[in-house]
């Protein structure tokens, strides 16, 4: 990887990591529905769709960390600790299978769902590991409310957006190459 490429992602990351930190400050303002829009999300799916797997890793592990060190939201222990390893599989699975699979409209769809699944299965790992160990349980109910129920909104805006700007990427990406 050129020095300019390395360059190119560190500067897109950390735009898509300023976002994660803002974003929720928006959101959070809908007080019905703020938190279940997964605002922290979205810029690290993109982060790995767009800058690939190692810099979405980074930017997913790192927004909750540092958000909760810096403002107390998420809770530290154990939502932003269980949100960092979530987001870091986010960040890295669409970074990788966009890798892997062509560069078609079906497998953005694809890339972002196996990465949302991957990514809320990692969540309640670490939270069913991290709650067993401070001896309350996590049940699946529990499991199934925090990923999938409460998530919702989120969810239908992801699947939604984030194709949509992936694509857009892409063609300004081809366009620019054709007029360089």
């Amino acid at each position: 990887m050129t020095g300019k490429i390395k360059l190119i992602k560190l500067s897109l990351s950390s735009l898509f990591l300023a976002a994660a930190y803002v974003l929720p400050f928006i959101t959070g303002q809908i007080q019905q529905i703020g938190n279940m829009l997964c605002p922290m999300h979205i810029p690290v799916l993109l982060c790995g769709f767009l800058c690939g797997a190692p810099w979405g890793a980074a930017v997913g592990f790192i927004a909750p960390l540092l958000r909760s060190l810096t403002i107390g939201m998420p809770v530290l222990f154990p939502n932003a600790v269980s949100m960092a390893f979530e987001l870091c599989v986010y960040g890295f699975m669409t970074g990788f299978m966009h890798k892997l699979l062509p560069k078609r409209k079906l497998y953005i769809y694809v890339s972002l769902i196996v990465s949302m699944i991957s990514g809320r299965l990692v969540w309640g790992f670490v939270q069913f590991m991290l709650l067993g160990f401070n001896t309350t349980e996590f049940p699946f109910s529990a499991f199934f409310a925090g990923a999938v129920t409460n998530a919702v909104p989120g969810i239908v805006l992801q699947i939604v957006l984030i194709p949509i700007l992936v694509i857009l990427t892409q063609k300004l990406e081809k366009n620019m190459k054709k007029s360089a």
